[in-house]
């Protein structure tokens, strides 16, 4: 079966392994990388305003984590359910599949403005706002949870793009997305030409206006332009056999996101008693280690429709090569990532923030927090892979591992023995640990397929 993707066909059950993997991998690190430049830009003008604008957005970002669970999580299942109904030749449900995210694009979006506006002050609480930056805090989330629903339906269209072979829509999409909010930022934020001063709203604003602009290039390309998928209006009510076959891997990829915003909240809270720096440190090196991320779960969302097609195509072997192919690149690419933030850490931290309290911090934080991120790669492509293979539970499973059973007790322990640096050789101790356990787990189910019989 071949599929469109501009004026190209990629037949993913056929077209030789690595011209493959690169052209589904390649738009979507490039999407991303730009995503992560974006909030690296974003990062840059906040920082402008004061590090306690940083300590802030950082408070923020676990709550965006959750909305970005949801989406993240209903397009991963969409996306894993609907390359197997094409791998199987079952278009209808595939169509289907696409006409349910709408839906739950709406009923997500609408629900999170409706909390979100009620219940802001004590969310911000719990997610670890102190008195000092509450009030900053505040002003960003009370903008940001209307772009909800724009954000969802795009997360959840993104990998719809992918199960019908088509990862440049998804490229367009996210690259004009993160250019346009790039460009609003400095405008809003600090009141160039015709535009009011508005501050840290003002970055959030450019968020809301960038997503709602781009659903409808989404949509263009969902419904419209050479897209396999055909939408009918009785497609959009829903329909319970295929929510289920969505969370049955989408459940699991949300739990999981919601570790991480999880992880991120007992950070926060963890660094808010050394200082508001501390804080701001891990906002800054999150942002900047999100570039290196964004790159492998490029290669992930590479890997999981292939995988998807080609086990309902029952092609066992080419799954496996696949699998392995994409693991091998991903290391090569997190190792040079991460080689290049060690040696060059403090010139990278200082074009965001000249404050030397902070940067004393956040030098040897970055180098410690990215030291064990070759093992990443792996792991990643290993996580997706189960998710194409529609085992979203073990998937699941194994992430939550590492969240809680590695990384949330050191983040408690190693302080008493390493104070401020113990926080941050807590992601690279999990690392480790976790590598070798999911690596067992991946050998073992790759070990189950029989030989390639189509």
């Amino acid at each position: 079966m071949k599929f469109i993707t501009g004026q190209k066909r990629l037949d993913l059950g056929n077209d030789p392994i690595v011209p493959l993997l690169l052209k589904m991998s390649l738009p979507s690190m490039a999407a991303m990388l730009f995503t992560s430049m974006y909030n690296i830009i974003d990062t840059f003008w906040i920082a402008r305003i004061s590090p306690d604008a940083i300590a802030a957005l950082t408070i923020c970002f676990p709550i965006q984590m959750i909305f970005g669970a949801i989406g993240f999580g209903t397009g991963v299942g969409a996306g894993s359910f609907a390359s197997r109904m094409f791998g199987k030749g079952n278009d209808i449900k595939a169509h289907r599949t696409a006409g349910q995210i709408i839906f739950f694009s709406i009923f997500f979006g609408l629900s999170v403005i409706l909390l979100g506006t009620i219940f802001y002050d004590p969310i911000l609480s719990l997610f670890g706002a102190t008195t000092a930056i509450l009030p900053l805090s505040k002003k960003y989330f009370t903008v940001i949870i209307f772009g909800t629903p724009f954000l969802f339906f795009i997360m959840m269209s993104d990998n719809l793009f992918r199960a019908e072979g088509n990862p440049t829509a998804p490229m367009f999409v996210i690259i004009t997305s993160s250019i346009l909010n790039a460009v609003l930022d400095p405008f809003l934020i600090f009141g160039w030409g015709p535009f009011p001063e508005l501050g840290i709203q003002g970055a959030a604003l450019a968020t809301v206006i960038s997503q709602f602009v781009i659903i409808f290039m989404s949509s263009y390309f969902l419904f419209f332009s050479h897209s396999k998928y055909q939408l009918k209006w009785r497609y959009l009510l829903p329909e319970w056999s295929i929510i289920k076959a969505i969370y049955r891997v989408g459940l699991p990829s949300f739990i999981v996101h919601i570790a991480m915003s999880l992880v991120l909240i007992i950070y926060n809270q963890k660094l808010g008693t050394f200082s508001t720096l501390a804080v701001a440190t891990l906002g800054l090196g999150f942002r900047i280690n999100g570039i290196l991320m964004m790159l492998i779960f490029g290669i992930g969302h590479g890997v999981m429709p292939i995988v998807g097609f080609n086990l309902g195509a029952r092609k066992y072997k080419r799954l496996k090569e696949i699998v392995h192919v994409a693991a091998k690149v991903s290391a090569w690419i997190a190792g040079g990532s991460c080689l290049l933030m060690e040696i060059f850490a403090g010139p990278i931290l200082a074009i965001f923030t000249k404050d030397p309290d902070l940067l004393a911090i956040a030098v040897p934080a970055l180098r410690i927090y990215v030291s064990t991120q070759i093992l990443v790669g792996p792991v990643i492509v290993w996580i997706y892979m189960f998710n194409g293979l529609g085992k979203g539970l073990t998937s699941m499973i194994l992430l939550l591992t590492r969240q809680f059973i590695f990384i949330i007790p050191f983040i408690y322990i190693l302080p008493r023995f390493f104070d401020l640096n113990g926080v941050w050789m807590a992601q690279p101790i999990a690392n480790v640990l976790s590598f070798f356990i999911v690596l067992f787990w991946a050998k073992r189910e790759l070990g189950l397929f029989e030989q390639d019989n189509g």
